[in-house]
Protein backbone atom coordinates (compact mmCIF):
# COMPACT_ATOMS: atom_id res chain seq x y z
CA UNK A 1 0.00 0.00 0.00
CA UNK A 2 1.57 3.53 -0.91
CA UNK A 3 1.48 5.73 1.90
CA UNK A 4 2.30 9.34 1.45
CA UNK A 5 2.63 12.06 4.26
CA UNK A 6 1.11 15.51 3.90
CA UNK A 7 1.83 18.10 5.94
CA UNK A 8 -0.29 21.11 5.96
CA UNK A 9 1.88 23.94 6.40
CA UNK A 10 0.91 28.06 6.04
CA UNK A 11 2.24 31.17 6.92
CA UNK A 12 -0.58 33.02 7.37
CA UNK A 13 -1.29 31.77 11.00
CA UNK A 14 -3.58 34.71 12.75
CA UNK A 15 -2.04 34.18 16.12
CA UNK A 16 1.84 33.54 15.36
CA UNK A 17 2.24 34.63 11.79
CA UNK A 18 5.05 33.01 9.49
CA UNK A 19 4.98 30.12 12.36
CA UNK A 20 6.30 27.82 10.45
CA UNK A 21 9.43 28.95 9.42
CA UNK A 22 10.20 30.87 12.55
CA UNK A 23 13.66 30.02 13.94
CA UNK A 24 14.23 27.20 16.87
CA UNK A 25 17.73 26.85 17.95
CA UNK A 26 19.31 28.10 14.39
CA UNK A 27 16.54 26.11 12.11
CA UNK A 28 13.32 26.46 11.29
CA UNK A 29 10.65 24.83 12.98
CA UNK A 30 8.98 22.99 10.21
CA UNK A 31 12.48 21.64 9.43
CA UNK A 32 12.72 19.58 12.78
CA UNK A 33 9.36 17.85 11.54
CA UNK A 34 10.33 16.86 8.78
CA UNK A 35 13.81 15.53 9.89
CA UNK A 36 11.49 13.60 12.19
CA UNK A 37 9.11 12.17 9.26
CA UNK A 38 12.04 11.34 6.71
CA UNK A 39 12.84 8.77 9.73
CA UNK A 40 9.06 7.00 9.79
CA UNK A 41 8.75 3.64 8.24
CA UNK A 42 6.21 3.02 6.21
CA UNK A 43 5.59 6.03 4.41
CA UNK A 44 6.28 6.64 0.75
CA UNK A 45 6.74 10.36 0.35
CA UNK A 46 6.61 13.55 2.29
CA UNK A 47 4.89 15.93 0.68
CA UNK A 48 4.28 19.91 2.00
CA UNK A 49 0.71 21.15 1.36
CA UNK A 50 0.64 24.68 0.73
CA UNK A 51 -1.51 27.16 -1.12
CA UNK A 52 -0.99 29.16 -4.00
CA UNK A 53 -1.11 32.33 -1.99
CA UNK A 54 1.81 34.80 -2.41
CA UNK A 55 2.31 34.93 1.61
CA UNK A 56 3.26 31.01 1.13
CA UNK A 57 6.02 31.43 -1.09
CA UNK A 58 8.74 31.18 1.16
CA UNK A 59 7.61 27.85 2.55
CA UNK A 60 7.60 26.51 -1.52
CA UNK A 61 11.21 28.19 -1.58
CA UNK A 62 12.14 26.37 2.24
CA UNK A 63 11.06 22.91 0.69
CA UNK A 64 12.97 23.47 -2.79
CA UNK A 65 16.52 24.30 -0.79
CA UNK A 66 15.57 21.94 1.95
CA UNK A 67 14.83 18.65 -0.89
CA UNK A 68 11.00 17.91 -0.03
CA UNK A 69 8.40 17.85 -2.07
CA UNK A 70 5.81 20.64 -2.13
CA UNK A 71 2.32 20.56 -3.85
CA UNK A 72 1.06 24.42 -4.02
CA UNK A 73 -3.46 24.57 -3.78
CA UNK A 74 -6.27 26.80 -2.77
CA UNK A 75 -5.38 28.86 0.47
CA UNK A 76 -8.69 28.32 2.42
CA UNK A 77 -9.83 24.75 1.24
CA UNK A 78 -7.15 23.02 2.78
CA UNK A 79 -9.27 20.07 1.63
CA UNK A 80 -8.66 20.77 -1.67
CA UNK A 81 -5.43 20.86 -1.37
CA UNK A 82 -5.15 17.56 0.15
CA UNK A 83 -7.02 16.28 -2.95
CA UNK A 84 -4.38 17.62 -5.66
CA UNK A 85 -2.19 16.00 -3.73
CA UNK A 86 -3.92 12.58 -4.07
CA UNK A 87 -4.23 13.74 -7.81
CA UNK A 88 -0.44 14.22 -8.53
CA UNK A 89 1.00 11.49 -6.18
CA UNK A 90 -1.82 8.47 -6.49
CA UNK A 91 -0.94 7.09 -2.68
CA UNK A 92 -3.87 4.76 -1.38
CA UNK A 93 -3.71 6.52 1.88
CA UNK A 94 -2.19 9.79 3.60
CA UNK A 95 -0.93 10.58 7.30
CA UNK A 96 -2.57 14.11 7.76
CA UNK A 97 -0.21 16.48 9.93
CA UNK A 98 -0.12 19.82 10.79
CA UNK A 99 3.31 21.84 10.39
CA UNK A 100 3.01 23.36 13.77
CA UNK A 101 4.22 19.82 15.46
CA UNK A 102 7.79 19.93 15.48
CA UNK A 103 8.45 17.35 18.04
CA UNK A 104 5.82 14.76 16.77
CA UNK A 105 7.01 11.17 17.62
CA UNK A 106 6.79 9.15 14.20
CA UNK A 107 6.47 6.37 16.64
CA UNK A 108 2.66 6.90 17.13
CA UNK A 109 2.27 7.17 13.61
CA UNK A 110 4.45 3.67 12.72
CA UNK A 111 1.72 2.56 15.12
CA UNK A 112 -1.25 3.84 13.51
CA UNK A 113 0.27 2.40 10.11
CA UNK A 114 -0.03 -1.17 11.43
CA UNK A 115 -3.33 -0.60 12.45
CA UNK A 116 -4.43 1.02 9.29
CA UNK A 117 -2.86 -2.17 6.90
CA UNK A 118 -4.77 -4.57 8.85
CA UNK A 119 -8.05 -3.58 8.68
CA UNK A 120 -10.61 -2.07 6.13
CA UNK A 121 -10.45 1.44 8.35
CA UNK A 122 -10.98 4.82 6.69
CA UNK A 123 -9.81 6.66 9.40
CA UNK A 124 -6.83 5.90 12.13
CA UNK A 125 -6.32 8.72 14.50
CA UNK A 126 -5.67 9.71 18.00
CA UNK A 127 -7.53 12.69 18.23
CA UNK A 128 -10.81 11.51 17.77
CA UNK A 129 -10.87 11.51 21.84
CA UNK A 130 -8.11 13.38 22.83
CA UNK A 131 -5.50 11.63 24.94
CA UNK A 132 -2.36 12.12 23.29
CA UNK A 133 -0.60 16.25 23.65
CA UNK A 134 -1.78 18.65 20.96
CA UNK A 135 1.10 18.46 18.63
CA UNK A 136 1.01 15.04 18.65
CA UNK A 137 -1.56 14.11 16.69
CA UNK A 138 -2.26 12.23 13.34
CA UNK A 139 -5.02 10.79 11.15
CA UNK A 140 -4.14 8.15 8.57
CA UNK A 141 -7.20 8.51 5.98
CA UNK A 142 -8.01 6.23 3.14
CA UNK A 143 -7.60 7.64 -0.04
CA UNK A 144 -10.14 6.60 -2.05
CA UNK A 145 -12.44 7.06 0.92
CA UNK A 146 -11.52 11.12 1.12
CA UNK A 147 -11.78 11.57 -2.73
CA UNK A 148 -15.02 9.74 -2.43
CA UNK A 149 -16.08 11.79 0.35
CA UNK A 150 -14.57 15.67 -1.11
CA UNK A 151 -17.80 16.33 -2.73
CA UNK A 152 -19.52 16.32 0.40
CA UNK A 153 -17.26 18.39 1.94
CA UNK A 154 -18.76 22.19 2.00
CA UNK A 155 -18.72 24.65 4.73
CA UNK A 156 -15.98 26.74 5.43
CA UNK A 157 -15.02 25.10 8.83
CA UNK A 158 -15.07 21.68 7.32
CA UNK A 159 -13.05 22.39 3.66
CA UNK A 160 -10.23 24.34 6.24
CA UNK A 161 -9.77 21.57 8.77
CA UNK A 162 -10.35 18.73 6.65
CA UNK A 163 -11.34 15.88 8.21
CA UNK A 164 -13.76 17.37 10.38
CA UNK A 165 -16.72 16.01 7.81
CA UNK A 166 -15.74 12.69 8.76
CA UNK A 167 -16.05 13.21 12.62
CA UNK A 168 -18.91 15.14 12.27
CA UNK A 169 -20.46 11.85 10.09
CA UNK A 170 -18.92 8.81 12.59
CA UNK A 171 -21.53 6.39 11.40
CA UNK A 172 -20.61 6.60 7.82
CA UNK A 173 -16.98 5.89 8.42
CA UNK A 174 -14.82 3.20 9.58
CA UNK A 175 -12.69 5.22 12.05
CA UNK A 176 -10.11 3.86 14.79
CA UNK A 177 -9.15 6.28 17.58
CA UNK A 178 -5.86 5.49 19.07
CA UNK A 179 -5.66 6.21 23.06
CA UNK A 180 -2.72 7.01 25.32
CA UNK A 181 -2.72 4.51 28.42
CA UNK A 182 -2.18 7.83 30.63
CA UNK A 183 -4.08 11.17 30.09
CA UNK A 184 -1.97 13.92 28.38
CA UNK A 185 -4.66 15.46 25.92
CA UNK A 186 -4.54 18.97 28.20
CA UNK A 187 -0.40 19.51 27.37
CA UNK A 188 0.42 22.04 24.31
CA UNK A 189 3.38 20.66 22.26
CA UNK A 190 2.14 22.15 19.16
CA UNK A 191 2.96 25.84 18.24
CA UNK A 192 0.24 28.04 18.06
CA UNK A 193 1.39 31.22 20.11
CA UNK A 194 5.00 32.83 20.59
CA UNK A 195 4.34 31.06 24.44
CA UNK A 196 4.40 27.88 22.43
CA UNK A 197 7.52 28.37 20.71
CA UNK A 198 9.35 29.46 23.61
CA UNK A 199 8.43 26.52 25.04
CA UNK A 200 9.62 24.04 22.18
CA UNK A 201 12.93 26.07 21.85
CA UNK A 202 13.48 25.21 25.08
CA UNK A 203 13.00 22.13 25.16
CA UNK A 204 15.42 21.45 22.03
CA UNK A 205 17.59 23.62 24.24
CA UNK A 206 17.64 20.95 26.95
CA UNK A 207 18.20 18.17 24.55
CA UNK A 208 22.20 16.42 24.34
CA UNK A 209 21.42 14.48 21.57
CA UNK A 210 19.78 14.82 18.06
CA UNK A 211 16.22 15.80 18.77
CA UNK A 212 14.77 13.08 16.38
CA UNK A 213 16.12 10.67 18.98
CA UNK A 214 13.57 12.06 21.71
CA UNK A 215 10.40 10.03 21.56
CA UNK A 216 7.35 11.02 23.62
CA UNK A 217 7.68 10.24 26.87
CA UNK A 218 11.43 11.57 26.18
CA UNK A 219 9.66 15.09 25.22
CA UNK A 220 7.31 15.04 28.12
CA UNK A 221 10.17 15.05 30.45
CA UNK A 222 11.93 17.50 29.28
CA UNK A 223 8.75 19.65 29.12
CA UNK A 224 8.35 19.48 32.69
CA UNK A 225 11.51 20.26 33.41
CA UNK A 226 11.07 23.37 31.29
CA UNK A 227 7.72 24.13 31.99
CA UNK A 228 7.44 23.58 36.01
CA UNK A 229 10.28 26.77 36.19
CA UNK A 230 8.44 29.00 33.70
CA UNK A 231 4.85 28.73 35.83
CA UNK A 232 6.27 28.91 39.18
CA UNK A 233 7.68 32.99 37.35
CA UNK A 234 4.42 33.20 36.41
CA UNK A 235 2.27 32.54 39.57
Amino acid sequence: MNIGVIVQARMSSQRLPGKVLQPVAGKPMLQYLLERLERCQGVAEVVVATSTDQSDTPVAEFCRRYGVACQRGPLLDVAGRFKEVLDVYQFDGFVRISGDSPLLDCRLIERGLEIFRQDSFDLVTNVLTRTFPKGESFEIVRGSTFKAAYASIQTAEELEHVTKHFYQNQSHFNIFNITSPQFYGDIQLAVDSSQDLALITAIVGAMSRPHWQYGLEDVLQLYRQVAKPAEKVKA
